[in-house]
């Protein structure tokens, strides 16, 4: 492979590192008591929780849905990722990363 081509697949995984920094994937616990934002690399963005849908006597259940949302967010941005990189896989292979 060329240094052009090299130069070209790595502008092509910037320009896809830096989309996945722009996507935000929301996941909902606890019939929206709990809502966590991610972006697609992987930043947590935000936790919410609705003060309307928590029982201040069981806490261990807040714990539980906040603890699912952000599992989950990863998750779904992991596969994001993956997902956008699947193309470009074979060809950082060529290029020894």
């Amino acid at each position: 492979m060329s240094r052009f081509d090299q130069a070209k697949m790595l502008m092509r995984v910037k320009k896809i590192q830096s989309e996945l920094q722009k996507q935000v994937i929301t996941v909902e616990k606890g019939e929206g008591a709990v809502k966590v934002e991610i972006s697609g690399d992987q930043k947590l963005k935000k936790v919410r929780i609705d003060p309307d849908y928590v029982d201040l006597d069981d806490i261990g259940q807040l714990e539980r849905w906040v603890e699912d949302a952000v599992k989950e967010a990863i998750n779904e941005s992991q596969k994001v990722a993956a997902e956008k990189m699947q193309p470009m896989m074979g060809a950082l292979g060529n290029l020894g990363l």
